[in-house]
């Protein structure tokens, strides 16, 4: 067995099964949390892939309160215009953010292109960061729940004859999840036959396109798609219509029929495609699992919903199923809150991947109607606002207490806004307060002051403060934020009287409450972190 660390002995507290994003991002929150956390993956190496285009603003947020933000827009790009061309003849160019739709309140303007590989580098080097590794060469052949053993719930047994104990297990080892056939969880849906990609990554000669442009060809038999991939100096992502047979069959992708698609569609001579690797055939599936938790394990990711590529969702929603699930499994594993809390991430996450795969399959419909015409592309796929994450919310959720008249409501995604740190007067932003692996409560108005030193006084470093200090006013209570710009009350609209706000640790509102309400604000809290009030 090869590892990138070696193999310890006994039990942790999450295995994670799979080291892509989804993996990858859960295994960083949890290890910032102090949770032990071991990683496997069946690869013998970590994979040059690059299928998903990057994260959309949601996962930005996310990334960025993993401390690897920062990184991933030096290494990405900004989306790209995309050229749209008709018998080889450019017809149409399109810049899906040129005029952008008004967003929630975030730091982030646009999503960024990133190859996949790349950006699982910046999560393994993010996550070794916390001693941890990912374990390759790894593969796990076999699941066994002891419930009632709090210690190590759940006994992986190895290809290699190995075991590994872990009081919980996460599957997020793709579309063909061995965690969720070890489960016998259905993965009910479709495989659509009939619409066929072919994938690869491709180097071009540097001179025979222009690098800043998103290249789209279409016409009656067929398409080719060529986008620069960010840090590369010849490196592109291929994406074609597949070459058939006689009968109609797809045939499965070479660097030679690459060639071949490349100069019947674009015109340009087959020789520029210098070479062509990871290549795939790709098939439209629709599946979602039944149901996303078996007693001591759950599912994240593509093993737990697979849909159309339209729209830029896979990738980004596994993304977000990792950063939902984090600080549940953290919480319920330190004793903070019950195990009963791990119901809610099925309970908000599988509606979630149920509308993304309505959303998907419809941009889908939308974009194959599109490229029949001339000028036709993937303007509704990339443009749709939907595709940002910043409006997905959990408002049916047990989790969304309270549902005020105005401003966003207990569920939605806490919106981000500037600020200023009333103790040294720098600028900050609601989301960098938000970052740390706690639950944060605004207090707004001198109403809510009370109810912020309770809540200290009651949990202690397990939960963040702050009150919200309005330009005219004079800081006189717990540590806070001054609203320099009006921006934040903008945002959340508190009422008068005051407002206390409680934002969960994955950067939703749990709670929005007027602050003569206290009593909801200890219950709530008492839900999020019960275990760790003091007598």
């Amino acid at each position: 067995m090869t590892t990138d660390a070696p193999i310890t002995d006994g039990p942790t507290d999450v295995l994670i099964v799979g080291a892509g994003p989804t993996g990858l991002t859960l295994a960083c929150d949890l290890a910032r949390r102090g949770i032990g956390v071991r990683i496997i993956d069946r690869s013998v190496a970590h994979p040059r892939s690059s299928r998903a285009k990057g994260p959309n603003l949601r996962s930005l947020e996310v990334l960025a309160s993993l401390g690897a933000a920062e990184e991933v827009l030096a290494s990405g790009s900004l989306p790209l215009t995309m050229r749209k061309y008709r018998d080889h003849v450019p017809v149409s160019d399109f810049d899906p953010y040129a005029d952008p739709a008004p967003v929630p309140a975030s730091a982030f303007d646009w999503p960024r292109l990133i190859a996949q590989w790349r950006l699982e580098e910046i999560l393994r080097d993010r996550l070794a960061k916390d001693g941890v590794r990912v374990e390759l060469d790894t593969e796990l052949v076999g699941l066994d729940q002891h419930p009632e053993d709090g210690a190590a719930g759940v006994t992986a047994t190895l290809a290699d004859g190995g075991t590994v104990a872990a009081r919980y297990v996460v599957g997020c080892d793709g579309a063909h999840s061995p965690v969720r056939k070890l489960l016998g969880i259905p993965f009910t849906g479709e495989t659509q036959t009939d619409q066929v990609m072919v994938c690869g990554d491709v180097e071009i000669d540097e001179d025979a396109l222009d690098r800043d442009i998103w290249h789209q060809w279409f016409d009656t038999t067929g398409a080719v798609m060529l986008c620069p991939i960010p840090g590369t100096r010849d490196g592109w992502w291929f994406q074609a219509g597949p070459e058939r047979d006689g009968a109609g069959v797809p045939q499965p992708p070479t660097e030679e029929g690459f060639r071949r698609l490349l100069a019947r569609h674009t015109g340009l001579p087959g020789e520029v495609l210098r070479r062509a690797t990871l290549l795939s055939t790709y098939r439209v599936n629709v599946r979602m699992a039944d149901r996303f938790r078996a007693g001591r394990v759950l599912l994240a990711g593509d093993a737990a919903h697979v849909h159309s590529i339209a729209g830029g969702m896979g990738m980004n929603t596994g993304i977000q199923d990792a950063f939902n699930l984090g600080w549940k499994l953290a919480h319920v594993l330190t004793g903070l809150a019950a195990p009963a809390l791990l119901d809610t991430y099925e309970e908000e996450r599988l509606p979630v991947a149920a509308w993304t795969l309505e959303f998907t399959s419809e941009r889908l419909a939308e974009t194959m109607a599109a490229i029949r015409l001339p000028g036709g592309g993937l303007d509704s796929a990339t443009a749709a606002g939907e595709a940002s994450g910043l409006s997905t919310g959990y408002r049916w959720s047990s989790l969304a207490a309270g549902a005020p008249e105005t401003g966003p409501r207990a569920g939605d995604r806490a919106p981000d806004a500037p600020c200023r740190s009333v103790a040294t007067g720098a600028p900050t932003r609601l989301h960098h307060l938000f970052a740390e692996p706690h639950p944060v409560l605004l207090g707004f108005g001198p109403e809510s002051e009370p109810v912020l030193r309770a809540a200290v006084e009651a949990y202690g470093d397990a939960v963040r403060v702050h009150r919200v200090y309005g330009p005219g006013d004079v800081p006189d209570g717990p540590a806070g934020v001054l609203d320099h710009e009006g921006r934040v009350r903008a945002a959340y609209e508190p009422g008068a009287g005051g407002t206390v706000v409680v934002v969960r640790p994955d950067h939703h509102l749990g709670l929005v409450a007027p602050a003569a309400e206290a009593s909801r604000v200890r219950e709530y809290l008492a839900l999020l972190c019960g275990g760790a009030a003091r007598g």
